[in-house]
């Protein structure tokens, strides 16, 4: 078996111009956390399995992502890195690879041109090619009505998932598990997948929506949104079926520290790197 991986994940924006870490609520209600390369620095010190730089605003303002931040950070961490925001096309892969990224995570562009993920995993390799999946629910009545959308049954009642772009800003009408399908299909390596309704609440991930992607694609997926203690990133792996688990708030703040995190899933006995 495969060791689950803690990845730490660094929202960040432009307001300043070395570039800022936030954390938001419900993707709003955003808050400094810290200067981007000195948390990287210091969760490759404490033994984080790789690393994720969102750069939030780069889709919704239509600019490239954060080049120098990244050639900064590969300075001192050794660990892999996977950027994401502003990636458009083939080669903002390559650019952000050739910074010294390791893996780019695209979104926006993805749905909105799905050839990119061919052509990107064909050009740089499927393990270089990540989907981020910023996911919302919607409840319905009757699901036998709804022959539309992937239906999922919850502790809360019928619902399927809607796939959102530009930071969250906009909806697509796209079904998120049907779309997690088709970028496997399309060639991509990882699926990183945020519940929007989750996200900055620390009440845990959203267990049935990683559930249902992660026993309908073969890739490995990355929960992320909602994670509050070391439980629920248990809790991503045991009943989400989770391959790796990402989180933000608990690590930025100090609450918990990698190793920590890392020593509880060994005592529950999931495999982990030291």
């Amino acid at each position: 078996m495969l060791a689950k991986r803690i990845i730490p994940c660094l929202d960040c924006d432009l307001q300043t111009p070395t570039g800022r870490v936030v954390k938001g609520i419900e993707f709003k209600q955003i808050r400094y956390a810290g200067d981007p390369v000195e948390l990287a620095t210091r969760y490759y010190e404490e033994g984080a399995d790789e690393i994720v730089f969102l750069d939030i605003t780069a889709s919704h303002e239509r600019r490239q992502t954060m080049t120098s931040v990244i050639e900064k950070t590969v300075e001192n961490v050794f660990t892999p890195i996977c950027v994401g925001g502003g990636i458009r096309k083939v080669e903002d892969y390559v650019k952000m690879l050739k910074a010294g990224a390791d893996k780019c995570s695209t979104n926006t562009a993805a749905i909105h041109n799905p050839q990119l993920i061919n052509d990107a995993s064909k050009h740089v390799g499927s393990q270089a090619c990540v989907i981020g999946i910023d996911a919302k629910r919607h409840y319905i009545t009757n699901p036998k009505e709804d022959d539309t959308h992937h239906i999922i049954e919850t502790p809360e009642g019928y619902c399927w998932f809607e796939c959102s772009i530009y930071g969250g800003r906009e909806f697509t009408g796209i079904d998120a598990v049907k779309w997690a399908i088709e970028c496997e299909e399309r060639g991509a390596g990882e699926i990183l997948l945020t519940s929007m309704d989750q996200d900055g609440h620390k009440n845990g991930y959203d267990l049935e929506l990683t559930k249902e992607i992660s026993t309908n694609v073969q890739i490995p997926v990355i929960a992320s949104g909602g994670v509050g203690t070391p439980e629920h990133i248990y809790d991503a792996f045991k009943k989400g079926k989770a391959d790796a688990a990402l989180a933000a708030s608990i690590f930025h703040f100090n609450q918990y520290s990698i190793q920590t995190v890392k020593q509880y899933l060994k005592n529950k006995n999931i495999i982990v790197r030291p």
